[in-house]
């Protein structure tokens, strides 16, 4: 008796060549149904259709085709039962002995703008999770395959007699998996669709590399990430492989850069160009200019020392006169939207750089989520977006802030956001002097950022991501010459530090609004 396979599949990349060797060399029987029986009988091969095979039509438009006893009992039967070869006898099923099938085009249907909820409600299969499931669960007996890219290996397989225990098991694998995740992307979608308190946290991610190891060699490492989503989405142009703390100091530069307008300033020329150097994802250097050379030379400029070996964002085109600012610095990763050819020939004598585009459409399309592991558990927040509303900010001191002053207080805001918290910065004409990153205590971070901007803090601003316990920061910064402070408040001894102010006239704004990050 012939082997048999049944085919039903959505995407019928390769479903011709396969039929072609299922048939032609290895002898098999197909049983097909709707568009992929037609294209296989347009290839003038022969096939059963599904309705013909079960003897029962197609129903409800199509929601009901391989619902049958024939087809699962002829899956699921285990042929080393006596008892299910009985029955299939006795119901006169054949055994099939492959099941190829892939599924419903649902996420593409749901990537769609303005999809309606009835379509993609019938992009929901039915009857093709049902037949992976089956086979996947009688795996071994009944190969199941659910890729084309696992056509040639299961060809190759059948043709050397290596239809192995350990592939069936592989094969079953990626079957549940396949069924997993398109059950999860449904789930999802419907939750969003609807008011909808999640009880459990769903993910799947495909595998994007094995990464070289995690923070430190003896750690494995690897990166999970949705296609064109986030950095998943970028263009690396050259450079050595990424590692896990590229990746790290990546994302904490982005999140910085962000505050400045990186999709922004792709679509507007005009937009201010920023630049950030992260070091062990902490900021040592943020500035804005009128062009990208500028900004990145004061974000340069802003602490060289700790810029060696960090990593680079810049929010526009890296042109020419801004490669050159890199060649005489050690960088492990720059990233921007576009490199044009200038700098990428300039750029390209440091072979190790890794040099990454990344477009604005990547980061619109990614995730809103901050997920983040503990032991036996994932802690799951919103992202501290891009979002300074300064009709909340209270002048709380007897001076009150310039204009000038506003910008810079803006502008250190923004930075100290993204700094580990106890966070302090020290800022000027929109350009960073000095940052103090997590420290035990505030009064630590702020001598940190204060000396960092020795004589330049004269008349800078500050700010800290969380309020103030005591006076003692505010008396620092009255010794540097710090002209402004910005800071959430809601210590209970704001009035100490507003006093302190007062006495040693300093601004003092209040934003109502920490940015602890830990």
């Amino acid at each position: 008796m012939s082997p048999i396979a049944l085919l039903s599949v959505s995407d019928k990349t390769g479903l011709v060549p396969l039929a072609q060797a299922l048939i032609n060399e290895l002898g098999f029987k197909i049983i097909s149904s709707g568009g992929t029986a037609k294209l296989i009988e347009s290839a003038n091969l022969p096939v059963t259709r599904v309705a013909d095979y079960t003897g029962f039509p197609e129903i409800l438009e199509g929601r009901v085709k391989t619902l049958n006893p024939k087809i699962h009992g002829g899956i699921l039967a285990r042929r080393d039962k006596q008892t299910h070869l009985d029955d299939l006898k006795k119901q006169n099923i054949n055994p099939i002995d492959l099941v190829v099938v892939n599924l419903y085009p649902f996420e593409q249907t749901i990537s769609k703008e303005n999809v309606s909820w009835e379509e993609a409600i019938e992009n929901i299969d039915i009857g093709g999770p049902t037949m992976i499931r089956s086979a996947a669960k009688n795996h071994q007996d009944v190969l199941v395959v659910t890729n084309p890219n696992q056509y040639s290996n299961l060809i190759d397989a059948y043709k050397s007699k290596k239809i192995t225990n350990e592939l069936r098991k592989n094969y079953a694998q990626k079957a549940f998996e396949h069924t997993a995740i398109y059950d999860l992307t449904i789930s999802k979608w419907i939750a969003n669709q609807i008011p909808s308190k999640k009880a459990s946290w769903f993910q799947s991610l495909p595998l994007k590399q094995e990464l070289r190891y995690g923070e430190n060699p003896h750690q494995k490492a690897t990166w999970y990430g949705e296609s064109e989503k986030g950095w998943s989405g970028a263009n690396q142009l050259q450079g050595k492989e990424l590692s896990t703390n590229n990746l790290l100091d990546l994302e904490a530069a982005l999140s910085t850069l962000r505050e400045f307008g990186y999709e922004q300033a792709m679509k507007n020329d005009s937009y201010q160009k920023a630049a950030v150097v992260i070091k062990h994802t902490n900021p040592c250097g943020v500035a804005i200019g009128d062009s990208p050379s500028t900004a990145l030379k004061r974000a340069l400029d802003g602490d060289r020392v700790s810029a060696f070996g960090g990593i680079i964002a810049i929010n526009c085109p890296v042109d020419e006169a801004a490669a050159k600012e890199l060649e005489n610095i050690f960088i492990e990763c720059v990233v921007a939207p576009y490199f044009d050819n200038n700098a990428k020939e300039i750029l390209s004598k440091k072979k190790n750089l890794r040099l990454l585009e990344l477009k604005a459409e990547s980061i619109q399309k990614a995730d809103k989520n901050h997920i983040r592991s503990i032991l036996g558990g994932l802690l799951v927040q919103d992202l501290d977006e891009p979002n300074i509303d300064q009709t909340e900010w209270e002048n709380v001191t007897k001076l009150i802030p310039t204009e000038e002053e506003i910008n810079d207080l803006s502008f250190a805001w923004k930075i100290v956001k993204h700094i580990r918290s106890n966070a302090i910065a020290v800022a000027s004409n929109q350009q960073s002097l000095g940052i103090g990153a997590g420290q035990m205590n505030r009064v630590g971070s702020a001598k940190i950022a204060l000396e960092a901007a020795g004589d330049k803090a004269k008349g800078a601003v500050l700010a800290s991501d969380g309020f103030f316990p005591f006076n003692d920061t505010v008396k620092m910064a009255a010794d540097y010459g710090i002209s402004s402070i910005i800071q959430p408040g809601g210590s209970i001894r704001d009035n100490d530090s507003i006093e302190a102010c007062n006495q040693s006239g300093i601004k003092m704004v209040l934003t109502g609004k920490r940015h602890f990050l830990h």
